[in-house]
Order: C-alpha cells, then structure tokens, then sequence
C-alpha cells in the first residue's frame, strides 16, 4: 500500500469528519479510498474506457402507461445477456418499482440503461455501476481456474 499525505483547511477538514462520521468511516484513509475509487471510475467511464462492470439499475413507472410494462420487459428478454436478475415491487395502484442487476460490457450496460429510462412513464431511474475485471480465475493466489463461467473481480 502506498501512503498519500495531503494538506487541507480546518474547516474542510471538520466536514469531512462529520461526513465520514456519518457515514460509518473507521478512518479518512477509508473514506478517502473509497472517494478516489469513485472519482477514478467516472473518469474510466467518461472516456469509455470503463471495460465490464455490474450494475444495479432501479426505476419507478406507471403501470398504467399503455403497453409500458411489456416493452420493459420485451427489453430485459432482448438483453438476457446483461439482465442478471429483476425484483418488482408494487407501491401503489399505478406505480412500481423496478430493480435489474446487469453486467457486462459497461457501454452496453449504459446503453440498456438509456433505452428503460428514456421509455414514456418510466420516473426516477437511476443506475449504479461498479467496474469488475472478468476473469476466469478467484481473486485468491493459488485457486483454482474455472472453465464455462467468468468470475467478476471488482477493480481496487
């Protein structure tokens, strides 16, 4: 592990404490790994250099919205491949809430996720993407290969 040490003004510093506080930090390194981690991603991301990733995609539509619950799904089915898992949950007499667990390419993966958030009724998508190296082995030294299915390590 390499150590960074940085200089800040007190009162940034008194924030960042009540916020890694706040947000159960054993300590700044923690929090501060975890920022640049974040900070790093979207960068990937932005240049389209961001490889795999998994992802969680959740949204809130209108079940009412003509034929809307059918193209969603229609969607998922065109992209098995990325759609690992979706939980539906009903909130009232209109409105649901959808969650999908997606992996694969991250450019495919934000482009199914553009394609349900730009359908008509659908509200309050949002997506959370972690980048993963595909791999065929464990993250463990000296564990065993898999043939037939990808492990996805997630990057430091």
């Amino acid at each position: 592990m390499e150590r960074i040490t940085m200089a800040i003004d007190e009162p940034l510093a008194r924030e960042f404490d009540e916020l890694i506080a706040r947000r159960g930090y054993g300590s700044r390194s923690e929090a501060m790994r975890d920022l640049l981690r974040r900070e790093v991603e979207g960068d990937r991301a932005g240049r389209g250099d961001s490889g795999h990733c998994v992802a969680s995609l959740s949204y809130v539509y209108n079940h009412h919205v003509r034929d809307l619950a059918e193209r969603l799904t229609e969607a998922q089915h065109e992209h098995h491949d990325l759609v690992v898992a979706t939980m539906h949950v009903h909130l009232d007499h209109d409105h649901c809430l959808e969650v999908e667990i997606l992996k694969g390419p991250t450019i495919e993966v934000r482009r199914f996720a553009d394609r349900i958030q730009a359908e008509r009724g659908v509200r309050h998508a949002a997506i959370n993407a972690i980048g993963v190296e595909p791999t065929d082995r464990h993250a463990a030294a000296g564990a065993h290969h898999h043939h037939g299915h990808q492990h996805l390590i997630p990057r430091s």
